[in-house]
């Protein structure tokens, strides 16, 4: 059973007409979106210009070829509940540390939000500046080798690989065509 809607099946049930397809995320809910938007055929400039004017109001949004709104629904479609665990496990981590809940979920979180601003204002990539944090023999990189020997990174690749393979199948996508076509 198909749940995902295509631009051809909005086409199909609309000739003629303009179509967007959109994959946007829960943090529109906090002005924090971040969306990925395909036009149909007949959308025009003025479509494009009105939709991501509306999808920017609520976060950002990247225009994507409609193929890939499935690796947009596997990464960010999806990701804020990654990131919820993420939040989540480091919060323990802090409780386990003697932390209190309230305070370890509020670090926690705030971490995640200035690590993530420090990638978008900086425009560096996130392994430089996880290297700026990460002292020779200290305590971050036995924090990170910690996360490497239980497989945080293959884990986080698994997760959004595996969401981009599902949303293929809700849209109909044939296991022989996920597999040959897009090697997930």
């Amino acid at each position: 059973r198909t749940l995902v809607v295509t631009l051809q099946s909005l086409e199909a049930a609309l000739p003629g007409r303009r179509v967007v397809r959109v994959m946007p995320n829960t943090p529109c809910l906090v002005g924090e979106a971040a969306c990925g938007f395909a036009l149909g055929t007949h959308a025009t400039e003025s479509d494009r210009t009105l939709v991501k004017t509306l999808l920017d109001a609520v976060g950002v949004s990247m225009e994507v070829n409609e193929i890939l709104l499935n690796a947009v629904t596997g990464l960010s479609g999806s990701g804020p509940a990654y990131v919820f665990q993420f939040i989540e496990a480091l919060s323990d981590g802090g409780v386990r540390s003697g932390l209190p809940r309230n305070v370890a979920t509020m670090l926690a979180a705030q971490t995640v939000k200035g690590a993530a601003e420090m990638v978008l204002r900086t425009g560096k990539h996130p392994g430089e500046l996880k290297d700026g944090v990460t002292s020779p023999g200290g305590t971050t990189i036995a924090g990170v080798e910690a996360l490497e020997k239980g497989g945080f990174r293959a884990a986080t690749i698994s997760a959004v690989t595996s969401a981009t393979k599902r949303s293929m199948q809700l849209g109909g996508t044939s296991e022989e065509e996920i597999a040959n076509k897009y090697n997930l």
